[in-house]
Formats: structure tokens, sequence, C-alpha cells
């Protein structure tokens, strides 16, 4: 076992500082309601509290910069040993300053500035002392900007800087730089260039010359930046929809069956020869399709991030096809909240995962990792011959948010609700609970518009709408509210520029975040995106925030960087199938290119995932620091390209795990993994195991599978030190439980 993955823990103090530190906290105490007082001629309000901080450093894990701002004098930042040091906090918005108050732990500042700055990198110095004298400080400033730091340059003891609270007071506004931020008519909504809405009205051969357009450009279109949705107001229309890549076609009635497409929603395999490994990053969402007179097969030939969500495909006698009806192989998927009337045949495809669905005549079909949960219709499990994994219910999820028209022709968003131990759909023969939000009530953001105008629209309580493009940003989007819904079309995509973290979220309730996805751009980012702070430890057990349909990308286009992709700090989060990628092919790709460690790492506690797909990072692909996670369906592919294995190695042991429990962690279960291996660059290269996970009764997986893909590499053991060799000789081994 690799050494744990947790945090530090932080370091002993002598005895005198504690008692320095308690003596601290009881002045804090009798302080605080003094320190708040308004002067007497304004009324200024604390603009810090609760707001995302950050800091140069940190003493260890338990001294986040966010306990800094979290009104607890009990909580403190803690930096390193060490000058200059600083800690920042972002307000979310310009305001103008009129005091901060600095409650000092033991260790304290004796020369430190306070700075202001509009874009968090040019700054101005509204309070300097080179006299600091510790406790509480209460500084008079004049200045306005978003962003506030303190920042220290020389240490009155021989320990770092400790605050237990940093306090901005003042006004939003500021009177100075910032974006207008555009109303949305919610009956008229701007949605760009790339979004197509049609009404029953819009001639048949208009509506089918414009999907034939979109398909030709974008069939074997996986790199361009061309993003396209296709939407039908409610009503019946006759039309053939052939999904090429980055496209989204999706009705706009309350139920799937508000819309009735006579024809297909279909997605085939033609031009990779059959071959549907590579068709990815398209959707068809809240759509019923009756096929023409005469046809029995609608074809569905993908592989990730292809959601079939939200659907209807009528007729008993009918069936999808999850592959491409006879010649090559698909290595997806996903069905989440969709009817069959008939039934579900997978043909070649490799893994699948079926969620809250139901299937009037059943599935036929498997081949390595099939994992069905909450499904009407679902084989017998019978792992792994054959490799059906079958789990009654879904214990708790929201199914994703989406764009509809109510009766009066005003466009909204449905946000349904959270279900517990759910099985089937959530709209089939049942209206579905949830909650209805006005476009009034979105901020839309279109291809150039900047971070700061995005931020401001946040600021002032607007969701997020991101119609179909690239978004390139050079600042995090920050989401601070509570409940804040972030809604892609088209497979929007969000580019981080300059090294930035794409999308920050605060440890707050019921944020969703749905179809969008997170691009690495060319200079390293430290991660895409990032769901509440380090030390995030506040319950969201009764509304979570989820995650539905959202990916990653590194490298593709070109060449991309990050780190890492996605960290979870926050507790009870739900993440609604999401593929995480480490380019394979495509342009700007390579082993020192397009560089990335680890897809996901989860720090919070009781998060849970439902169909989880993470490939080709270079070191662990999948990182659980958090007790009581679960995985339901978990699919990868190891790197393909480590170029030896003196290049690939982790401390003394032969390559990553794909997915790593740490070994702290005391409770943990996954059900459905599978894990491949396909090392081209150099056949000789041998990942030890699959999965590394803590020796206890409370971490258990079940059903498990590991292939070597046409012998060109090795895995050594399935889970730790249990289960099968792959290798040419031996191409796939599975694994019931374990322990």
């Amino acid at each position: 076992m690799t050494p744990p993955v947790p945090p530090p823990t932080p370091r002993r103090r002598p005895t005198t500082r504690r008692l320095l530190a308690g003596l601290a906290v009881t002045l804090v105490a009798a302080l605080l309601p003094t320190v708040g007082a308004a002067p007497a001629q304004a009324a200024p309000t604390l603009l810090s509290q609760g707001k995302p901080a950050t800091a140069s450093s940190t003493e260890g894990g338990a001294f986040p910069a966010s306990a800094a701002v979290d009104g607890n004098t009990g909580t403190r930042w803690s930096s390193a040993f060490s000058d200059p040091q600083w800690l920042r906090v972002d307000l979310g918005t310009r305001a103008t300053l009129t005091q901060v108050t600095l409650v000092w732990e033991a260790a304290y500042a004796r020369a430190f500035q306070i700075q202001v700055s509009d874009d968090g990198n040019a700054w101005t110095t509204v309070h300097s002392t080179t006299n600091g004298t510790g406790g509480t400080q209460t500084a008079t400033v004049s200045g306005a900007g978003r962003y506030v730091r303190m920042y220290g340059t020389q240490r009155a003891t021989g320990y770092g800087y400790s605050l237990w609270e940093f306090q901005v007071w003042g006004e939003t506004g500021g009177g100075g730089p910032g974006d207008p931020v555009e109303p949305t008519d919610p009956r008229n909504p701007n949605f760009g260039p790339n979004t197509y809405v049609f009404d029953p009205s819009t001639p048949t051969a208009t509506i089918q010359s414009r999907l034939n357009t979109i398909f030709s450009q974008q069939e074997t279109n996986q790199f361009g930046p061309q993003r396209y949705a296709v939407l039908f107001k409610p009503g019946n229309y006759t039309a053939d929809v052939n999904l090429g890549f980055f496209t989204q076609v999706a009705g706009l009635g309350m139920s799937p069956d508000d819309v009735n497409l006579n024809g297909h929603v279909r997605v085939e395999a033609f031009w990779f020869g059959g071959n549907a490994t590579q068709n990815f990053w398209r959707a068809a969402e809240n759509l019923s399709v009756t096929l023409p007179a005469g046809v029995q097969v609608e074809r569905w030939a993908v592989s990730q991030a292809a959601p079939y969500r939200r659907m209807h495909l009528r007729g008993a006698q009918n069936q999808i096809q999850l592959w491409n009806g006879g010649d090559g192989w698909s290595s997806g998927g996903l069905m989440a909240d969709t009817r069959i009337d008939g039934l579900v045949v997978s043909g070649s495809q490799q893994q699948w995962y079926s969620r809250n669905s139901e299937f009037g005549n059943g599935w036929t079909g498997s081949v390595w990792n099939m994992v069905f949960q909450g499904v009407a219709g679902a084989p017998a499990p019978h792992f792994p011959n054959p490799s059906h994994t079958v789990i009654p219910t879904t214990p708790v999820v929201r199914e994703k948010p989406f764009l509809y028209v109510d009766g009066t022709g005003e466009y909204r968003v449905f946000v349904p609700a959270l279900r517990a131990n759910s099985t089937g759909t959530s709209w089939y023969n049942k209206t579905p609970a949830g909650s209805s939000i006005s476009l009034a009530d979105f901020f839309i953001v279109r291809p150039g518009t900047t971070a700061a105008t995005i931020n401001n629209a946040l600021a002032q309580g607007k969701n997020l709408l991101f119609t179909p493009g690239v978004h390139r940003i050079t600042e995090p989007i920050q989401v601070n509210r509570a409940n804040t819904v972030i809604l892609g079309l088209g497979l929007a995509t969000i580019q981080a520029d300059n090294g930035t973290v794409a999308m920050r979220v605060a440890d707050v309730d019921g944020v969703k975040v749905a179809g969008i996805m997170f691009e690495a751009g060319t200079t390293n980012s430290p991660v895409l995106m990032e769901v509440g702070p380090t030390g995030s430890a506040a319950s969201h057990a009764t509304n979570p925030t989820s995650l539905h349909d959202v990916f990653f990308r590194i490298g593709g286009p070109g060449v991309g960087r990050a780190t890492t992709s996605l960290v979870v700090n926050s507790r009870n989060v739900i993440g609604d199938h999401m593929w995480l990628w480490r380019a394979d092919h495509g342009d700007g790709i390579g082993w020192s290119l397009n560089t990335a460690d680890t897809g996901l790492i989860v720090n919070g506690d009781d998060v849970t995932m439902y169909g989880l797909f993470v490939e080709h990072y270079q070191k662990y692909q999948t990182i659980w620091n958090g007790n009581g996670g679960r995985t339901y369906f978990y699919q990868n592919e190891m790197p393909y390209d480590p170029p030896n294995q003196a290049a690939w190695m982790n401390g003394s042991t032969r390559g990553y795990a794909a997915y790593k429990v740490a070994d702290s962690v005391t409770s943990h279960q996954a059900w459905g993994l599978g894990s491949y291996c396909y090392f081209n660059v150099n056949p000789s290269v041998v990942a030890e195991r699959a999965y590394e996970v803590p020796n206890n009764p409370n971490v258990r997986f079940t059903n498990m599978v590991t292939v070597s893909l046409g012998g060109v590499g090795t895995i050594n053991r399935m889970i730790n030190g249990t289960g099968n060799t792959v290798n040419t000789a031996n191409q796939v081994a599975y694994l019931p439980n374990y322990p």
C-alpha cells in the first residue's frame, strides 16, 4: 500500500502558545460586538463572511483560508512559517470599503498591508503598518475592489500568520468597472446563433434541412469549436435526427411525451467504419420518438459523454440498439430517467449504466460491465456471466434540470426534486416533483462574455444558462449562492485560459451544474472545477449540490494541461454522469504535452457518484479521501502512453491504480467497476493493480472487471493483492466481491 493520501496532520505547538490562543478566543468574544458596530454617519455591511477565500499557504488541512471568513471565532487560517504570506477574499462583486478588522491568533503580523483589486492581479494598498500589535486590529480604509487581501511582510513570532477572523466592511457597488448584466426576456430569449428552436408551424423541410446541415458539419468534428442545440416546442413533428459531435436535441415540454418526433433520434458509426468507440459528446433529452411505419430499430451507437436522458421510445414492438448493429465496438454510455416500451439490445457495448428507467420488454446483451440501478425491466443479476450488476433502488438522486416552455409561452427551467430509494422514471404516468424558475431569473451567457460579467450576474442572484459554444475565461467563475442553477445548451464548453481555475462552488446548499464541459487551456490549471473550498465541513444531506452531464477534457483540440480536473470538498455532493478524459487521440497529445495527474479527488464525506467515467490520467485516476462515499458504475482506461515503466512508477509500485481509496477511510462502497489497460506506446508497461483500498470490512467493492485491451499491456492484480493478472494470454478477469 502507498502512504495515506489525506492532508498532513497539523504539527503540535508549545503549551504556552495554546494558552495564548485560548486567551485570544476569550478576547475575541468580548470585542467582536464593538468591532462590528457601524460608524455613526454610515451603515456598512460585513461583506466577507462566507465568501471564497484563498491563501498563499496553509500550515495544514485543519487551518484553511475559509476559516478566517466563516464567522466562527474558534476556527482560524494559519500560514506556513515564512515571509511574505497573504490571505485573500473574493467579495463576488465590486464594493466600496470602509473598514477591515483582523482578529489575530497569537501568531500575528508585525508588518502587513491591506490591498484591494478589481481582477485579483493588480493590487492597490489602502492600509499599511510596520507596527502591528496583534489581538483585534481595526483599520479604517478608503478604496474599492472585488478582491481584498492581507499581505504580510514581517511576522511577529517564529510561527506563521494566523487569523481567527478577517472582516471586510463596506457597501457593494463601488462605482467602478464592471460589465453590465443583460436582462433576459423569458418569452423571447437570445440563445445565440447556434441554438435552433422549432415549433409545429415550422415546415418539415426547413427542420430537416437544418438537421442535415448540422450533421454534415458535425459527423466527424470531434475537436472543433462548433456547438449546437436543436430544441422542439411541444407538438408533433416528422424528423430524422442523426446526431453528430457536440449536438444536443431536446424537447421543450414538461414531459417527454409533450414533444413527439415521428422518425428517429439516432447515432450511427458509419463515419468510423462501424466502430462507435469515438462517438462522444452528444445528447438526446426530453423527447418521445415514434419510429416510421415498418421500422422497428432505433440505433444509439455511442461511447462516453452521450446521454440518452428523459427519453421515451414508443412501441412495444420496437428495440433500441446500443451499437452499430452488426459491426464494430461501442464503449459507453448512459440511459437515465427513460422509458423504452420495447427491448434494449446492447450488442457490442463494452459497458453501460442504466439508472431509473423502464424497459417494457427488458434488456438483452452483455460484454464486460452492465449496471442497472432502479430500473424496471432490468435483467436478473448474474455477474460475471453475464456481467449484469443489478441494484434495486437509487438511494438519493436529483434528475437533471431542463429547459421548457409553459402554456403561456414563457421559457422556464424545471429543477427536479431530490428522490430517495427510487425506481423507474420521474415522469412516466406521474407528475414530476420539483420547482420551476423563470428564465427571467437567468443570465444567458454567450461566447465572449467575460468571467467578470458572469460573476456580476451571479452576485446579483442570477442563475446561468450557457449557450452553445466555447466560453474562454481567465478568472474563476465563482458560485456563492445556495440553489444556483447553471445549465448548458449544446454541450457548452468553458475553457480555462492562463492557468485559471474554471469554476469554484462555495460550500452551500443545492447548487446544480448541468450540461457543461470544462476544457483545459495550454497553461496548466491546478484544477478545472472545485466544489467547496478546502476544509468544507457543513452537511448538505437535505439539499446537496449535484453535477449532471458534466464533462472534462485535457487535450484533443490542442495542448491542454490541468493537474486535477475536479476536486469535491463539500459533503453530500451527487455526481450524475461525468466523463473526465485526458485525451488519447487528437492534437496536442503526448506524455509530456497534455499533462494531467488525476481526474477526480473527493475530500468530502458522503459523496455519491452515479455513472463515473475517468480515463487516461497520469497518476491515480480517482482519489477518494472522504468517508461514506459510494460509486455506482465506474469505467476507466489507464493512460495509453507511458513511454516506459520508469516513467510510470508510484514510488516502488509499478504504475498507479485507477481507483484509490485513502488508507484513512473507514467506510466506502462501489458497485460495477471496470478498468482497462492499453499500453500501446510500450506494451511491456505493467500496472500493479486496478483498485487500491484499505482492508476494512466497511470498505466494500462489488462486481469488478479488468481487461487488457487486445492483450496490449498488463494489470497484475485486480484489487490490492487479489485477483487474476490480465495480459496477452489472459485478457479479462472478474472478481465479484472484495473483501
